[in-house]
């Protein structure tokens, strides 16, 4: 667990730790990437989590199990809403804005 990430995210680490757990357990080889205002700076301490979601492999394949992946974070026991997004389902105008400003963290 790397300190520099949750403070990155502004994120207690046992929070990114519980958000990293769930992503290694269902989604095993994607890579995810932290944006919004988590990482921009501009958060407030409920301020949701924004994730999202690419297969490094191919960038345009769908992710199949988000819907699994979103209730796990449902019934976690994070205090933040994590917001899971799919980069080959989002617009490439918003790929651009995430681009701009954001953090691997699987």
């Amino acid at each position: 667990m790397s300190t520099i990430e949750a403070v990155e995210l502004h994120l207690p680490i046992v929070y990114l730790q519980m958000v990293k757990d769930i992503l290694h357990r269902y989604l095993p080889d994607a890579e995810v990437w932290a944006y919004g205002s988590r990482v921009n700076g501009d958060y407030y301490e409920a301020s949701d989590l924004d994730l999202v979601v690419r297969q490094p492999d191919d960038l345009l394949r769908r992710q199949k199990n988000l819907a699994e992946v979103r209730e796990a974070f449902t019934e976690s026991n994070l205090p933040i809403f994590v917001q899971l997004v799919d980069w080959a389902a989002i617009p490439a105008a918003f790929h651009d804005e995430i681009a701009v400003r954001y953090v691997v963290i699987q």
